[in-house]
């Protein structure tokens, strides 16, 4: 399997074809309610330390929210959607290989990844955590439930498949084509060259996200068996196949008839699905603030409002 189609093939997309403005999406003055500076801290990992950024009070017995970014991206790039959370306290890692975290030793992989996570958790004295990831962040957040599912309550994950069969095809040979030149001169580079202890190492993070997931495969029954209630957003011009994002949501117990028989639904349902309309990998997470809207019932085990009038009066309710 190769999931890093998900994340290098909407790098080459970011780094050819968009202008520099629509790559760091801006905060609106309504997502400015996170005034107090988060707490930065650093968890020791296999190869060196990974930083992580605390909002909010750990301490307040409401579940934290762990948010992981995609490939070529960092805690700053999530500031759009993660100033919009202002009711629990979050966690926000630069993952290795990215921001201030930066390029450690040996290759990356979704499986290091997750143990990274973990580890971030454990050193901020959290047991367990709502988990939000989106592309590279997603496979993260999936295997972090793979590995430690004690870690994780309620699990989002945004544009990820667990297959190669579900990318859509021809994503291998982009995938191949992305070299560190591509980047040479864009945001993503200098962001990275910015926020990194070793700005120089950029050439070697674009080749290590060029193979993360050679070999990989990661079986359907394992990700059955997982507990955690489960998200799955994709766009229905992602990456990743619609088809493979309903398959996804029936693994995690999604599409029971029994449960859609129902005039309403009266307890949160196990899993799941949104795709969103009109939306690339890319657009995704373009409205944090639909984001937003969509992650915070699912985390709280909300279900939606009825209508109003005329279901009022269904019988047996």
């Amino acid at each position: 399997m190769k999931l890093s189609l998900l994340t290098a093939a909407a790098a080459l997309a970011l780094a050819t074809a968009l202008p520099a403005s629509a790559q760091t999406p801006a905060v609106t003055a309504s997502a400015s309610a996170q005034t107090v500076q988060p707490r930065a801290d650093s968890a020791a990992v296999e190869g060196g330390e990974v930083r992580y950024f605390v909002h909010g009070d750990l301490t307040s017995g409401k579940r934290p929210l762990l948010v992981l970014h995609g490939a070529f991206m960092s805690s700053d790039a999530m500031k759009p959607f993660t100033d919009l959370i202002t009711d629990r306290p979050l966690i926000v890692l630069d993952q290795r290989g990215h921001g201030r975290t930066g390029d450690l030793p040996g290759p990356i992989s979704y499986e290091a990844l997750a143990d990274d996570a973990a580890a971030v958790l454990a050193d901020a004295g959290v047991s367990k955590a709502d988990v939000v990831g989106y592309s590279m962040g997603a496979g993260a957040a999936l295997q972090l439930a793979l590995r430690h599912p004690e870690t994780v309550d309620h699990l989002v994950i945004a544009s990820v498949a667990f297959n190669e069969a579900g990318n859509l095809p021809g994503f291998i040979q982009m995938m191949d084509s992305i070299t560190p030149e591509i980047f040479a001169g864009t945001p993503m580079e200098a962001e990275f060259k910015r926020l990194a202890p070793n700005p120089e190492a950029f050439a070697s993070v674009v080749e290590k996200i060029k193979v993360m997931d050679q070999g990989q495969d990661w079986p359907a029954e394992d990700i059955r068996a997982l507990t955690s209630p489960t998200f799955i957003i994709v766009g229905d011009h992602d990456i990743v196949r619609p088809e493979h994002a309903v398959e996804l949501y029936r693994l995690r117990g999604g599409g029971d008839t029994a449960r859609a028989s129902q005039p309403f639904l009266t307890e949160a349902p196990p899993a799941r699905l949104a795709i969103l309309p009109g939306a690339s990998h890319i657009d995704v997470f373009g409205d944090p603030a639909l984001l937003a809207a969509m992650i915070l019932p699912f985390v709280d085990d909300r279900t939606r409002p009825r209508p109003p009038g005329l279901f009022e009066d269904v019988p047996g309710e």
